[in-house]
């Protein structure tokens, strides 16, 4: 695909994927409950660090994509892998992301006003078992490690990898954090459904 193509359809996925995912799901839940699914601390906790890092990186990606959107030729500054640009890993990458957003979108609707963005401490929220929480703990972190990985193959460059590198190491951290936390609202319930349901598929 060419660079004038890829770059802008890149940044038009990732910015929606930001919004849908993330701005509208949250409003979403705000409307229908009045609580805020937005609870990610800014202190020097390990979640509040995990949050910030994780802020940071949305940014980079956003500011990633529509930077190469903006001005195409600084693909060569942010380091071209040319031994992994084909067009099937391109399209391979394009159906991850693709994927990505599906498989949110869906496990958002299946959580519904169990949504967060961070911990809530101040709420307990039901422990979602069923749908696509039957075969992943985490298909929402999962899908965002897709997302990464599709951005990677559709344009593998140095700059890339590091956001999919970057997002791999902050999501394994989450995720633990995610699962400490849900065994001491949940208990022997969590106890049960960990056992059974592995943490990505």
């Amino acid at each position: 695909m060419e660079s004038q193509v890829l770059y802008p359809a890149l940044f038009a996925l990732t910015l929606l994927y930001l919004l849908l995912a993330f701005v509208w799901r949250s409003v979403l839940v705000w409307r229908r409950t009045g609580i805020n699914p937005y609870v990610l601390p800014q202190d020097d906790s390990p979640q509040g660090y995990v949050g910030a890092a994780m802020r940071l990186l949305m940014a980079a990606v956003l500011l990633t994509t529509g930077g190469l959107a903006a001005v195409p030729q600084a693909a060569e500054l942010v380091g071209t892998l040319p031994w992994l640009v084909s067009p099937a890993l391109q399209g391979g990458g394009w159906l991850l992301m693709a994927a990505a957003l599906g498989l949110t979108l869906v496990a958002q609707a299946q959580m519904g006003a169990s949504w967060r963005i961070g911990l809530d401490e101040r709420a307990r929220t039901a422990l979602v078992q069923s749908g696509v929480f039957a075969r992943s703990r985490n298909p929402i972190f999962l899908a965002m490690r897709l997302m990464l990985l599709g951005l990677f193959l559709a344009a593998p460059q140095a700059v890339t990898l590091t956001l999919l590198v970057a997002g791999e190491v902050l999501m394994q951290v989450q995720v633990r954090l995610e699962e400490a936390y849900l065994h001491g609202v949940h208990g022997e319930t969590y106890q049960a459904y960990r056992a059974r349901v592995p943490r990505w598929w």
